[in-house]
């Protein structure tokens, strides 16, 4: 892609973003969306390839669909309140149409059955910003209008969204989709504590960006797209696998990585608020997603490949690509934990 394109297309996912942050007027809202959606689907389909294309066309369709919701929510409480205000939503109409759209947007579950197909049709990096940047703009709407939803409901949907990315992925072989399901999993842990402590949304999403993207630069780096592909990485970049795994045990958040800091605290939130079953439930959907890690390390580190004679030697093969803001990423994805109290101390 032309670098001059490129710039323009990044720079207005940057503006896009900014726009919704700094809004509290539902049209600036719904016009940071819409700039980001735009800005993004050039990425999408610059392969030209039938699987990118599909995939452009079902994000455009889907995220079309929620900003117009969007929109028609923030009419409809305009209407009922005479405010356009993004403080002052009370119609209950509008309020549940706009979690809908919001929810549509990001994947939460029972509205997430776009992301494993779209993800899956995109390369890594395009993956990368889909996974991370593309669901910053939606949660600061989620964040800001919090309040105005059914607790209830969003209990409901941080249930729902945990059980069915841990279930999901389960069955998959293709990476990406693996990443889908991890990203639905990880989207219904920052709603769930949402209503009591916003302070722990905004850090689950932070550690959630941090260790998504060491994982899709990993698997770049390593040009792997199916699990099949994991068991030839060992040969080629050993240290490169071993931190692989773990970034992957971080992501299902066991300790003392830095995946289990967010799981932690929102489980010590929800107990402090008299939900212990609740907090049960979210720890046990937690198991179901390691279990899917767990078979990535396990492909990874103890799996052998077959390999003929014939085949080119993987460790004589040179790459190019730019490994610092993996071994960055990696980095804070893997030994964040020990400064927790500090994290903690910064964001409330």
């Amino acid at each position: 892609m032309n670098p001059y394109v490129l710039t323009t297309l990044l720079s207005s996912l940057g503006l896009g973003t900014t726009l919704t942050f700094a809004s509290s007027h539902w049209l600036l809202a719904w016009m940071g969306l819409e700039i980001n959606t735009l800005a993004i689907i050039p990425l999408m389909a610059q392969h030209h390839h039938p699987r990118a294309v599909e995939a452009t066309t079902k994000y455009f369709l889907i995220q079309a669909t929620a900003a117009a919701v969007i929109l028609f929510a923030g009419t409809a409480n305009a209407w009922a309140t005479g405010e356009w205000s993004m403080a002052s939503v009370s119609d209950p109409i509008a309020t549940t149409m706009v979690l809908a759209a919001l929810s549509l947007k990001v994947g939460l579950a029972p509205m997430h059955f776009w992301m494993p197909e779209v993800l899956q049709g995109l390369d890594l990096l395009t993956g990368l910003v889909l996974s991370t940047w593309q669901k910053l703009a939606p949660f600061a709407l989620i964040i800001q209008t919090s309040q105005a939803f059914d607790p209830l409901l969003l209990t409901a949907l941080g249930l729902t969204s945990t059980l069915i990315g841990g279930w999901g992925g389960l069955n998959q072989t293709q990476l990406r989709k693996v990443l889908a399901y991890s990203s639905i999993a990880h989207m219904g842990w920052m709603i769930i504590v949402l209503q009591y402590a916003p302070h722990l949304t905004f850090l689950a999403l932070l550690m959630y960006i941090l260790m998504t993207s060491a994982a899709f630069l990993t698997l770049k780096l390593s040009y792997a797209t199916k699990i099949g592909t994991l068991a030839t990485t060992w040969s080629k970049t050993p240290l490169l696998t071993a931190t692989a795994a773990l970034v992957f045990l971080s992501l299902g958040g066991l300790p003392p990585l830095t995946g289990f800091m967010p799981k932690w605290l929102i489980l010590q939130e929800l107990a402090k608020q008299g939900l212990p079953f609740t907090a049960t439930i979210m720890a046990l959907a937690a198991l179901i997603s390691l279990y899917f890690y767990l078979r990535l390390c396990y492909s990874m580190t103890l799996i052998i490949s077959p390999n003929t004679a014939a085949s080119t030697t993987p460790w004589r093969t040179q790459t190019t690509q730019v490994s610092t803001p993996l071994a960055l990423f990696t980095m804070m994805a893997l030994g964040l934990l020990p400064i927790t109290p500090a994290v903690t101390a910064l964001l409330i």
